[in-house]
């Protein structure tokens, strides 16, 4: 078996944390290949070092002296150097940053220099190989990802590493210049190492035990979501849940290699899977609960709409020609309501409204703001009779009125808009009525 292993910056801050992380690799064989990012903030107060880099390039930039900025960074690499009895000549290392700084590389190269040392680290404390990101991770002179190629490298430099320390966040232009990922970062990195070398699994750990069932911040002490599958993530991404980045699921989702996301500081909870298919039975009918407020709904209502081929089409071509895209977009025979980003639409609502008008000579059109959609998103709905009647017993026992609902074709989830002001207590509701009141 053949596992790729990522660390995130809150599992990489200080000695301890580096501790933690090299148990965890020799604990499995088959963790053979490190992905690491740059060290995150060892406390609230804190800062992490990307952070620390951009500010010190910024000080260069600007012709001001950096010394005293690049030496606040040397001192925290080399605090975990030797919190972990690793020799390594910081000298040389931070000579050359400082010398490139002065030259202007760029500040993809200036933040990308906390994965390269925080690999360097991690290389000497494994003793495992390192390889430099910027020779395997290829993008175009534009700075765009060369998926392809990318693999290609990374699969002749790997094919004869039994096991090696990649640094996550960047690679390189043809040029030789630093590139960094604009989203994802070493999750990207994790998730092409994986492809590469067609991994067993690719764990990504970080200081949460998994994807939990609603926000923590709503629900106290959220259960975690033991299985979801990637297009269970990608609905509740796309409602707002704080997961993994699409482009960093890509990869392994092209080659149907599992993610387990673990977290470094208790590494004996299973975490969550994320997994093409299953056939494993989800715990709760559903699997997780996410939304957004600030939407507002425009509904238009007209006599005989249903006949009247073209209808949608022509009201849609209005959000279009202003840059407004919709969210949801339920319908009845003599009405159709348009849900869209309230930010995003009230700079453009009269002409919006002007357009349709003259698009389509509706009966009336009514405008209604301040709304947020909740996703409840589940594999285990489809197989459940009453999810829709739960829901709606749910949220009026809580005294919450219903804006609209919809449900996809899919039967993988179903959105509810509520008032903005009920968002939480819908939320909560429906937690409550799914996970805390089994029947």
């Amino acid at each position: 078996m053949k596992k790729v292993v990522k660390f995130g910056g809150s599992s990489l801050a200080d000695a301890g944390q580096f501790k933690k992380a090299g148990d965890i690799i020799r604990a499995e064989e088959s963790r053979r290949y490190v992905v690491p990012s740059a060290p995150g903030k060892r406390h609230v107060a804190d800062t992490k070092v990307t952070d620390m880099l951009y500010h010190c390039y910024e000080l260069a930039e600007q012709g001001e002296d950096f010394a005293s900025a690049l030496g606040d960074i040397r001192s925290r690499y080399e605090e975990i150097a030797r919190g972990l009895s690793v020799t390594l000549d910081f000298a040389e290392e931070f000579e050359q940053i400082e010398k490139n700084f002065s030259a202007g590389a760029g500040k993809d190269y200036a933040a990308s220099r906390g994965e390269y040392l925080n690999g360097k680290i991690m290389s000497a404390f494994l003793g495992f190989p390192f390889v430099d990101a910027a020779d395997v991770i290829s993008f175009d002179e534009a700075g765009n990802f060369l998926s392809e190629e990318t693999n290609r490298k990374l699969q002749e430099r790997l094919e004869a590493m039994d096991c090696a320390v990649i640094p996550g966040f960047y690679g390189a232009r043809p040029d030789g210049r630093v590139q960094t990922f604009s989203r994802g970062g070493s999750d990207i990195t994790g998730s092409l190492v994986a492809r590469a070398i067609h991994a067993d699994v690719y764990e990504n750990w970080t200081d949460v035990s998994g994807f939990l069932i609603a926000d923590p911040r709503i629900i106290h002490n959220p259960e975690v979501i033991e299985t979801i599958t990637y297009r269970e993530l990608r609905e509740l991404a796309y409602m707002g849940a704080s997961v993994l980045h699409e482009d960093a699921i890509f990869p392994v989702r092209k080659e149907g290699i599992p993610v387990n996301i673990r977290n470094t500081n208790f590494p004996d909870a299973p975490g969550t899977l994320i997994v093409e298919a299953t056939c494993r039975k989800p715990k709760y009918t559903i699997t997780g609960i996410a939304g957004k407020k600030g939407f507002a709904a425009l509904t238009i209502e007209k006599a005989m709409m249903n006949s009247e081929i073209g209808f949608g089409r022509k009201v849609l071509e209005v959000f279009e020609k202003h840059g407004i895209s919709f969210e949801h977009m339920p319908s009845g025979i003599d009405t159709m309501t348009i849900f869209v980003q309230q930010d995003a639409f009230e700079e453009h609502e009269q002409q919006v409204i002007a357009g349709i008008h003259r698009a389509v000579e509706p009966d009336e059109i009514v405008l209604e703001s301040d709304l947020a959609l909740i996703a409840v998103v589940g594999r285990g709905m489809k197989q459940t009779r009453g999810t829709a009647g739960r829901i709606f017993s749910a949220l009026a026992h809580a005294h919450i009125n219903v804006k609209m609902i919809d449900q996809g074709s899919s039967e993988l989830n179903i959105i509810i808009g509520v008032h903005d002001r009920d968002f939480e207590a819908a939320i909560r509701a429906i937690y409550d009525i799914f996970v805390n009141i089994q029947l």
